[in-house]
Parts: structure tokens; sequence; C-alpha cells
């Protein structure tokens, strides 16, 4: 309760006991707290030496509170004072860290950690720890966290911490990741999307990666899952921009008003296509395969190719890049 600066809780109890009243004595205050006299005899001094109360004049044995504004209120900031000190050495600490990462020894640059389990959770203490932002790389079928069960993220946007995410084409064939990404979009999530990726990678800060080992899925025993964790160094800044590279020809994701997910947020003309074909252009140009393109729109996947070699044929080129370049050249999406 009020530890940060300097009470009990029993000291606490007291002094609010004080508080509430107009004087207290001894056995007013010992009812209060749940004391013998004796104890409420030395939480009234306590409280008396902390500048807490002071006994009333010409009532021998009664005390009043002092006000908390003129008691507690400059502790308290004194605490804030000390505690922003303390905040300021150990930034220096860390930027004298980075700077001479590359002097450490290459153990302490790199730590491997096995286990599907405790990559999870690093992944989460990372998410909990960070004050800035959270850089992901999302591939296809997952090592350690299931599409949608990161609620740490959710809990980091609460915080002011910013999520940038880069999702590959294939991400979006596992059951539920639309409706995933959609949730996320709608809470804070910057997305973006992009054919295929190197490799899955989350970056915290800016100063600390981790980036699962495993070629694919969660294919195998669990235990078996490695991961290295990035401290750092030129090699974590190299994965930082290859981050932003990437973030750079990524197509940007929205959530629309119906709730649906769709690439680029440009206002089509009402006149030149339907509203499903818009949303179907959309999600073709955010990168989702046709079998996800089909689970979308409730309709099948042969429905969704004939539908994009019809909208081809309307604009007039010949492969789905040029429709996509089309497509946003003519406002379509």
């Amino acid at each position: 309760m009020l530890e940060p600066v300097g009470l009990t809780d029993i000291e606490t109890d007291a002094y609010r006991a004080l508080v509430l009243a107009v004087s207290a004595s001894v056995t007013d205050v010992s009812a209060a707290t749940g004391t013998d006299a004796e104890a409420a005899r030395r939480l009234l001094a306590a409280l008396e030496e902390k500048g807490l109360a002071r006994a009333v004049e010409g009532a021998p044995g009664r005390f009043v509170a002092n006000p908390p504004d003129v008691t507690l209120l400059p502790r308290l900031e004194r605490r804030a004072g000390d505690l922003d000190k303390a905040r300021a050495v150990i930034s220096e600490l860390m930027e004298a860290y980075r700077h001479h990462a590359w002097a450490r020894d290459a153990g302490e640059v790199v730590e491997i950690i096995t286990g599907a389990g405790a990559l999870r959770q690093r992944l989460q203490q990372i998410q909990s720890s960070a004050r800035r932002e959270l850089l992901w790389f999302c591939k296809a079928q997952y090592v350690a966290m299931p599409s949608g069960t990161n609620q740490a993220e959710f809990e980091a946007m609460a915080e002011g911490v910013a999520y940038r995410v880069l999702y590959e084409q294939a991400f979006f064939d596992d059951a539920g990741a639309v409706d995933n990404v959609v949730r996320a979009v709608r809470a804070g999530e910057v997305a973006r999307a992009v054919p295929a990726l190197p490799l899955r990678m989350a970056i915290a800060d800016r100063c600390l990666a981790i980036c699962p080992l495993a070629p694919a899925g969660p294919a195998g025993d669990p235990r078996d899952v490695t991961a290295a964790v990035i401290r750092g160094s030129s090699l974590l800044g190299a994965l930082v921009a290859l981050f932003e590279r990437y973030w750079e020809i990524g197509v940007p994701l929205h959530v629309t008003p119906e709730g649906r997910l769709g690439g680029s947020g440009a206002q089509a003309d009402p006149t030149a296509l339907t509203a499903d074909d818009r949303h179907l252009l959309s999600l073709m140009v955010a990168g989702l395969t046709d079998q996800a393109i089909a689970g979308q729109l409730g309709i099948s996947r042969r429905t969704v190719q004939r539908r994009i070699q019809g909208l081809m044929s309307l604009a007039g080129v010949a492969t789905r890049m040029q429709l996509g370049w089309h497509a946003a050249r003519r406002n379509w999406i």
C-alpha cells in the first residue's frame, strides 16, 4: 500500500484510522488495527516520529493525523526522483553495454535456448519488458506460439508499446490466422504482408532479438526446438536492417468497416467494381493465397481463380502482378 513512502501495512491502517477520526486514542487505534494496546501505542509513536501524527494539546492520550499532502506527497516525489535517477543510470549502463558488445565473448552476445516452452516463455518476457516497440517476422506454421495465443501482445499495446508485424503469404493459410490478424490490427498492430520471409524473428526495442532456428513448423518433438537470443551487436543491427528492408516492400494491411482484412487503404471508385471484387483484389494484393481468399469470401478456390482471370481481362493485363499494379494505379483498392 504505502511501502514506497516508508509505511508498513499496519502503520498504514493506523494512519488511516487517524485520518478518518477527528482524534483517536490508543484504544481507538487498537480497535481499528486489531492489535493490543501496547502495539497500538508503538504504532502511534512510530507515526509521530515519521511526522504523520501529533498529540492533541490539552487532551492527553489522543492523537490526530497530519495532512497526507504535507506528510506523504513529498516522500513520494523524492522516491520518484530517485527512481528517475536510477533509470538514467541504467540507461547509461545499457548504452555502454551495447557500445562495447563487440568486445564481449560470443557466448554473451548469442544465447541458445532449447524447447518450445522455454522459447514461448522468453517471447512473453521480452514483450512484457519492452518499452517502445516490437518488430516481428511471422512465417507460416508456428514453432512455439500458435496464432491467436499471444495475449502478451495486447497487454503490451495497451501499455503503449508499438507493434509492427510482417506476415508472409502462406501464414494466412493457417486455420483462424486471418481472424487473428484482424483482431490484432483492430487493437493497434501495424501489419504488412510480403510473399515470403527468410526467418522467424522478434526484436524488442532494437536491443534484443529472438530467432527460432527451426526451418519449418511444429512438426517433431517440441523439446528439439532451438532459438537464438541475440543482444546488442552488429548481428542484431543486421537483423533490424533486414526487418526494415522487408517492411519497405510490404503491402499495408487494414481492416474494413465490415471487419474484413485487406491490403492498401485507398478508397475505391464505387462505379469501377463490385464490393466483392474490391475485397478479393485487396486480399490478393495483401499476399493471401487463393485458398485463403476462398476461405475469407466463402467461395471455392476455382471461383477465386476464375474471378481473378476476369479482373485481369477487365484490366487488360497478363499477370497477377500487373493486375495488382493496375488496381493500385486505377484506385480499385
